[in-house]
């Protein structure tokens, strides 16, 4: 027992020096630098039917991901019901299926493009080319309702989601173990299976093919309500104000927010030639995403002294962030230039790499200087 009670101690000492250290680097927005989950899709060699199912073989090789928790953080309570998702990949398509545990599966909207986070849904957002802009959302119920949109920047910079988008040639199917809108008896979980074609990730007709070792930015949401029962039919619950009680949002990867749309906070998808050997196989994620989180903090910190003084700040120590740093083995120095409306904070490393970001989050990998 004391051998035990030691190393739970050492646990919680590594931990707390951990949450220290982030506390110390990140400050207030610690909770926004969270490292992000990983994972490692297969590239399948065979045809994949869109059933519901993943029996094929390819899915058969295919690792699961961690559960998902809470959308703010592993400090938030668990999940009431167990999610947790595999990907595949083709020259074509990118494959998901989800599998979704679930005492009583309900659904009304029927029509493509209805609001269906307004009910129980599964949520995929993708960002081919981690820009955090340009990227694309699919939502589906447990009825098969698609709710595809594009943005061309995060809500909070004033991006507006553009609804009749729609993915060509995506495609999902459900499959059920138990009763769609039945309260009188007790289900077991519903499965999503989606094969979104990298073609359709477009705007223009243009798009990003990827190839084995590429990195783009994913995550997944399952939005769940409270609900009790009306004339036979599932309904949100309310509370004694006459307000929908919030909902639940569990995820992949935590965004440190109620707010999915900080695509900076998303996982990271790398395609690969084979499929892992490892149940839960990562990969090392990419000087240039840890480099980015500097220029991150600068945001955060430069959209709360907005908020506060209607102008941004042009010097990094009243934002209290310093002007040089390390990441692993490379030194970097960081500089902003703002004005009233606008500013570029830009990072230059030891090796000449500079990458900025501006007042929407839109960052920007420069070859030279």
């Amino acid at each position: 027992m004391r051998i035990i009670r030691n190393a739970l101690l050492l646990t919680f000492f590594i931990l707390s020096n951990l949450s220290l250290s982030a506390q110390e680097q990140w400050g207030k927005y610690a909770h926004l630098f969270t490292t992000p989950n990983t994972y490692v899709a297969g590239q399948t060699r065979s045809a994949i039917t869109i059933d519901g199912l993943a029996n094929e073989p390819a899915w058969e090789n295919a690792a699961w991901t961690t559960e998902f928790i809470d959308i703010q953080g592993a400090n938030m309570p668990l999940p009431t019901y167990p999610k947790r998702i595999k990907m595949l990949w083709d020259a074509d398509n990118l494959y998901i299926f989800a599998e979704l545990v679930e005492e009583h599966i309900w659904a009304y909207y029927d029509k493509q493009d209805m609001i269906v986070y307004h009910e129980n849904d599964f949520e995929v957002f993708i960002d081919p080319d981690g820009d955090t802009h340009n990227y694309y959302e699919f939502e589906v119920n447990a009825q098969n309702t698609l709710f595809d949109l594009f943005l061309d920047k995060p809500y909070r910079n004033g991006g507006k989601p553009d609804i009749e988008w729609n993915a060509k040639g995506f495609k999902s199917a459900i499959y059920l173990d138990g009763t769609l809108n039945d309260p009188t008896d007790t289900d077991k979980k519903w499965c999503v299976e989606m094969a979104i074609p990298f073609s359709s990730l477009s705007i223009d007709g243009s798009f990003i093919q990827p190839k084995a070792g590429d990195i783009w930015k994913i995550n997944f949401s399952r939005v769940q309500w409270q609900t009790e029962i009306i004339d036979g039919k599932y309904t949100r619950k309310t509370n004694d104000d006459g307000k929908l009680i919030p909902e639940d949002n569990w995820v992949w990867s935590p965004q440190g927010v109620i707010n999915m749309h900080f695509p900076e906070r998303w996982g990271l998808i790398q395609f690969s030639h084979e499929f892992p050997k490892s149940t839960h196989a990562s990969f090392q994620i990419p000087e240039e995403e840890l480099l980015a989180q500097h220029l991150w903090h600068v945001f955060y910190a430069q959209r709360d002294y907005q908020r506060e003084h209607k102008t941004f700040c042009n010097n990094l120590a009243t934002l209290g962030i310093p002007a040089n740093g390390k990441e692993n083995n490379t030194s970097f120095s960081l500089e902003v230039n703002a004005s009233e409306k606008s500013y570029t904070a830009i990072l230059t490393t030891n090796n000449n790499l500079m990458i900025s970001i501006d007042q929407d989050g839109l960052i920007r990998k420069h070859t030279d200087k």
